[in-house]
């Protein structure tokens, strides 16, 4: 008796993980939104290219850039958490299979996701030293301050992995 009811509570507890299922059709409505997002700029910087100058063209550039990373990353979460935290996903013999998804657990996903995050911190600084005549100094300041702190921490996460990568093995 006490073995049964131990089994239905370990596969109770295994069930749950399912409940992070609808956040990941969360993320792909969210996903959605960026698209749109990214379909408003496009049109409005084709619509105004010719009366915009190359400094706000630039910054349109860089927020389409922007928005397509955060969608980059977007997928990462939903592809890899569902992947690694939910069921696997079959793929087998699917053309567009990404490489990266036989090789993905938390640690690397953490990894994949802290260097998305310094790639978006970056895109948002150079947004800032691109129009930096409209930014306080304080405001640059704390820009660079979070940037630096993302780009240690992806660092250290990168390093902290490999570490317990190689004494895995």
């Amino acid at each position: 008796m006490k073995k049964q009811l131990e089994s239905t509570f370990e596969y109770l507890i295994f069930s749950s993980r399912w409940f992070q299922a609808p956040l990941y059709f969360g993320l792909i409505v969210a996903g959605l939104l960026y698209t749109y997002k990214f379909l408003i700029e496009l049109i409005h910087l084709v619509t105004t290219v010719n009366s915009i100058t190359e400094e706000v063209l630039m910054l349109g550039v860089l927020t389409l850039v922007d928005i397509t990373m955060v969608a980059n990353l977007l997928i990462m979460v939903i592809i890899g958490g569902y992947a690694t935290f939910v069921s696997r996903i079959d793929l087998s013999g699917h053309p567009d299979k990404p490489d990266w998804l036989d090789k993905i657990d938390a640690g690397a996903l953490k990894v994949k996701l802290a260097t998305a995050l310094v790639g978006i911190s970056g895109i948002h600084l150079l947004k800032s030293f691109i129009n930096i005549k409209e930014k306080p100094t304080d405001q640059l300041m704390w820009q660079v301050i979070i940037h630096v702190v993302f780009l240690f921490s992806s660092i250290m996460l990168a390093y902290t992995e490999k570490l317990m990568h190689k004494n895995h093995h």
